[in-house]
């Protein structure tokens, strides 16, 4: 029996509508999720999708609509009423503690106390333990949550809402950053919460995971409920179609490049424990790092980027010696870098999307030490007009903005320094397909105008899709060069995990 015959749904969000000053971010917007179901949640970024979870969570407050649990219409005001009434989420942005143990991270709270009030923290640790054991985790309690990979944080979180034995679990992207043992497993806890009744919403930007794990598939645009379906019943196409409001076509497509010289040349290059490393990128070319999460990819990027410092080897840039202490240096030589984590990593999340744009070439429009901010914002407000970022975004904060449009700001930057060699570090991830299709577009574009890319991309389809030429690490060495046309997904994992028969045999 499909979970979706139960007639009473667990969970009911009916006509649901949120207005933030003069922007409608839901109207009317519906959603049901019956015991013992995957609901996938689609939509670009914008679509309303994470404002329906903020007042399910009861992080914002609902101007209109009603939610009924099982039946009964009920109040969620706040976190504490949310978690009353056995709601749980597992946000796409980690909320742990880095400098807390795992076992504080998880007590957080709940802490248990002693009879004369005192933190129990021996039995904080034996319940984190305990927490941990339910998804089949082993980690010392005691370990500060900051060490871990940024999947095992979102393992702990899991661990978490195991523990309060919710009823309702939201996972908003949650293999964004697994990798593929740690997303098996997270497939493996969701076919057991199902199985156990509980009913999941699961949004998600990727295609096959929808068509792995999802009973019925729910799509937002504009902050409406576009329409719910069957999964057996809809393509992926359809799925895109209701998103976006038109068909994209294909999604990788790009006509045959042609490399000019050598950009980039990288030789025998170590340090942050990789290494070492010999390859190029050409002008007019997009070069893409593929490999499992761990593999050295992005500790690579950094030691070209000047992130890191290199123990050994060389690196040219355009015929010439390089070699960056610093991202300033790079930058200043004309290399860019888009890195994986926005957030963290590349913006100012309170500070305006002009000042996030403009940053890192501010040195160019000072002279005599002096801004020109006319100049400065005609030249962003033309970048945001090309990536298509709305032009009322620029008085903005960043942290405002779409994880989309928040990447769109990211890419803005490094067009404004002009820089000819790019470093793009997962450029679309937590991105929706709408944008996906733009940044694809774009850097096609950027390549035919001689631009070097180099990408690292996690999606295997995107990475063989978007490049010309794929480098797969293992252990933090490159164990296979492959054109892009002449090579499968099945090929490139083979040399990622080690078990292909051709590196054996060599």
């Amino acid at each position: 029996m499909s979970a979706t015959s139960t007639k009473l749904p667990l969970l009911k969000l009916d006509q649901i509508s949120k207005q933030f000053g003069a922007t409608a971010a839901l109207t009317r917007a519906s959603f049901e999720l019956m015991p013992g179901e995957v609901h996938a949640l689609m939509g670009e970024n914008g679509a309303g999708k994470s404002t329906l979870m903020k007042i399910l969570a009861g992080n914002v407050a609902r101007d209109h609509g009603d939610i009924y649990i099982d039946g009964t219409r009920v109040e969620i005001s706040d976190p504490a009423s949310a978690r009353e009434h056995k709601i749980a989420i597992i946000h796409q942005e980690i909320n742990t503690v880095r400098e807390m143990s795992i076992a504080e991270n998880l007590a957080l709270g709940v802490e248990p106390r002693t009879k004369l009030g005192v933190l129990d923290r021996g039995r904080m640790r034996r319940e984190a333990r305990e927490k941990m054991q339910l998804i089949g985790l082993n980690l010392d309690p005691d370990t500060p949550i900051g060490a871990l990979s940024i999947g095992m944080q979102q393992m702990v979180e899991i661990a978490r809402a195991a523990s309060e034995e919710a009823r309702i679990l939201v996972l908003d992207e949650p293999t964004a950053a697994l990798s593929r043992a740690e997303t098996e497993h997270l497939y493996e806890i969701i076919e057991d919460s199902r199985a156990r009744g509980m009913g999941l919403i699961y949004i998600t930007h990727r295609m096959e995971e929808v068509w792995r794990l999802a009973d019925r598939v729910t799509v937002f645009r504009d902050g409406h409920t576009v329409g719910t379906r069957e999964r057996e019943e809809i393509e992926p196409a359809d799925v895109v179609r209701m998103m976006v409001g038109r068909d994209l076509g294909d999604l990788y497509h790009h006509e045959e490049r042609v490399p000019g010289e050598p950009v980039l040349e990288v030789e025998n290059l170590e340090g942050n424990g990789i290494g070492p490393v010999t390859f190029n990128v050409r002008a007019g070319e997009v070069v893409c790092f593929a490999g499992l999460i761990g593999s050295g990819r992005t500790e690579m990027a950094r030691l070209v980027f000047g992130a890191e410092p290199a123990t050994a080897g060389s690196i040219r840039l355009n015929g010439q010696k390089f070699s960056p202490a610093h991202p300033d240096q790079a930058i200043s030589h004309g290399v860019s870098m888009v890195p994986e984590n926005r957030k963290e990593e590349a913006l100012f999340l309170d500070h305006t999307v002009e000042d996030n744009i403009a940053i890192s070439s501010l040195g160019k429009f000072s002279p005599g030490g002096v801004l020109k901010l006319r100049t400065i914002r005609k030249k962003v407000r033309e970048l945001m007009t090309y990536l298509h970022l709305r032009q009322n975004a620029i008085t903005l904060s960043a942290r405002s903005l779409s994880g989309g449009n928040q990447q769109k700001a990211v890419l803005a930057r490094i067009l404004l320094t002009e820089a000819r060699l790019l470093i793009l570090d997962e450029p679309t991830r937590g991105v929706d397909v709408g944008a996906k299709r733009e940044i694809y577009e774009l850097i096609d574009e950027l390549a035919r105008q001689g631009k070097a890319i180099l990408m690292i991309s996690s999606d295997l389809p995107e990475a063989i899709g978007t490049s010309d030429r794929i480098l797969v690490m293992r252990q933090g060495r490159i164990a296979a060069e492959l054109p892009s046309a002449q090579t499968s997904e099945e090929e490139v994992m083979a040399y990622a995990t080690g078990t292909s028969n051709k590196e054996q045999q060599s």
